[in-house]
């Protein structure tokens, strides 16, 4: 069996959570025998590009798995509600379409302490439970595509 493909869209924006988001999913791929060649890393500037980007990767039909990484962190106005809305609706819409499992590791918090929280390696890691997600969809997706065809 040829190995998975993993594509991980990042936000650039927040990059103090963001980055470690990117390092506990990368540890946890490695951790489960992912090699470096079957991930490739995509930044965008926020995570209201996440999902094209997103799109865009599953149009290309190489990649068995896509996580999206962000944070979203409530600010003085209502604009967190809409980016929130458009990300994990958008990311859903990829999956859909595509019939690829879109991982949505998008924080979404009320303020920084809280994302820095969710980022912690001493409790339940956001980055950690996203690659969890991946390597447990991308063997599903495969197991039920194979059955279905056979």
């Amino acid at each position: 069996m040829t190995p998975f493909n993993y594509a991980i869209v990042v936000s650039s924006y927040n990059t103090e959570i963001t980055d470690k988001l990117l390092e506990g999913a990368l540890k946890t791929l490695s951790a489960a025998g992912v090699h470096k060649e079957n991930i490739s890393i995509e930044t965008v500037p926020g995570a209201i590009e996440i999902p094209l980007v997103a799109k865009l990767l599953a149009r290309t039909g190489h990649y068995n798995v896509i996580i999206c990484l962000g944070a979203i962190i409530q600010g003085e106005t209502l604009h967190h509600e809409y980016v929130n809305e458009q990300v994990s609706q958008g990311c859903q819409q990829v999956m859909l379409e595509f019939n690829l499992p879109v991982i949505f590791g998008v924080l979404t918090t009320k303020n920084a302490d809280q994302a820095r929280a969710r980022v912690d390696e001493a409790t339940k890691h956001k980055g950690v439970e996203a690659a969890d997600a991946a390597l447990h969809m991308v063997e599903q997706v495969a197991r039920l595509t194979a059955h279905v065809a056979s």
